[in-house]
């Protein structure tokens, strides 16, 4: 994967959420990721667009699916890749995010890759440091890779993302990767609906472009695409949902309520999955599912922002 100048320069520096791209933006870190996905398929797959670049990545939060997939394609790409131990970092000490960046930014990292509890702490990164920052998940805020990621699984799978009707069912209220997806989807024209119990979603939701359903027999109804997300518990301060049997049976995707979706529907989980929660497992393994396949779109959307921020064509009209 040489670096693809035949491609438009990316216009931005960081990656801090969905909200800052264009339509344009969006295609063409999908464009560019279409083209890692056909390095990461084949024997060799290890190119040279970022070696002598150094990448950091920063988690205040564990994700074992996000950190490694964001160093292996930093690897892939040639980068020299440091995972920061923040569980055993001066962090534990009483240092401050700002503390930690601006340690970092002594050290010269090329790029930052950052996942945090509080929504804003890439945004406050970015101003810190001299080098493009990622988020890579903030609070309940924006996960903007992963609607990355879900949309180029998507687009490969239907052949477009406009005009489809996409249904994410679940906890809406707690899900940063429902919100970055809304974004996006809305960008791009996709018909987004969001299908939760009222305990579960956001208040206001309608403003963001969105059909509200509270019935998954009305929300799945005519859907091309059916996301699913993680009940996260760890995020609720009561009991939003009676009991984890009653969520599913009338919540959690199962034969009965996929059948209301079109024929051809997709089915998508951002992970980790709690099989029997939100997906019954003959779903989630079923013909229907990519959860599969965007874990590996993940690789090669995150292989695209990061050679798209890193373009050595942004330091030659910088220094014009």
């Amino acid at each position: 994967m040489t670096q693809q100048t035949d491609l438009p320069l990316f216009p931005h520096r960081h990656l801090l959420g969905i909200r800052d791209l264009s339509p344009q933006d969006i295609t063409l870190l999908l464009d560019r990721a279409d083209r890692a996905v056909a390095l990461s398929r084949q024997p060799e797959k290890k190119s040279a667009t970022l070696r002598g670049r150094t990448q950091i990545n920063l988690f205040y939060e564990a994700s074992t699916r996000t950190q490694s997939s964001f160093e292996l394609a930093g690897k892939r790409l040639g980068a020299d890749v440091m995972n920061m131990a923040v569980a055993s970092s001066s962090v534990k000490k009483g240092e401050t995010l700002i503390d930690t960046a601006m340690t970092l930014n002594a050290m010269r990292p090329d790029i930052l890759i950052i996942r945090h509890a509080s929504a804003g702490a890439a945004a406050l990164l970015a101003q810190k440091v001299g080098c493009s920052v990622v988020n890579a998940g903030d609070g309940a805020h924006e996960h903007p890779t992963q609607a990355l990621l879900d949309a180029l699984t998507i687009r490969r799978a239907k052949g477009r993302l406009e005009r489809l009707t996409v249904t994410i069912c679940g906890d809406i209220l707690h899900s940063r990767v429902a919100r970055s997806n809304i974004v996006l989807l809305n960008a791009v024209g996709a018909r987004v609906r969001v299908v939760a119990p009222s305990t579960l979603l956001p208040a206001g939701i309608e403003r963001m472009g969105v059909e509200v359903s509270r019935t998954m027999a009305e929300g799945l109804k005519g859907a091309d695409v059916v996301m699913m997300l993680r009940l996260q518990r760890e995020r609720m301060a009561g009991a939003l949902v009676p009991s984890i049997r009653e969520y599913f049976r009338y919540f959690g995707l199962d034969a009965e309520k996929l059948r209301l979706a079109n024929d051809d529907a997709l089915v998508m989980h951002p992970g980790p999955m709690n099989r029997g929660v939100e997906i019954a497992s003959a779903i989630a393994d079923g013909p229907q599912s990519v959860i599969e396949e965007q874990v590996e779109m993940g690789v090669a959307v995150r292989m695209a922002v990061m050679e798209a921020l890193l373009d050595p064509r942004r330091n030659e009209s910088e220094a014009r």
